[in-house]
């Protein structure tokens, strides 16, 4: 399953620098991963400084 970004997010872009295969964009004002693409690694959960990637 997927991780998926709360309302939690500061968009400080962490995560998508942290994300292996680039699933992570800026959704405008909000930072939101592509579930096709996630691979389901936590990176994006281990680099917020908010917590705001949870699994989905």
């Amino acid at each position: 399953m997927a991780y998926k970004i709360t309302d939690a997010c500061i968009a400080c872009g962490a995560c998508a620098a942290d994300c292996p295969v680039e699933a992570i964009s800026d959704g405008g004002g909000i930072f939101v991963i592509d579930e096709d693409k996630c691979i389901d690694c936590g990176a994006c959960a281990g680099s917020c400084p908010v917590g705001a990637p949870t699994e989905a």
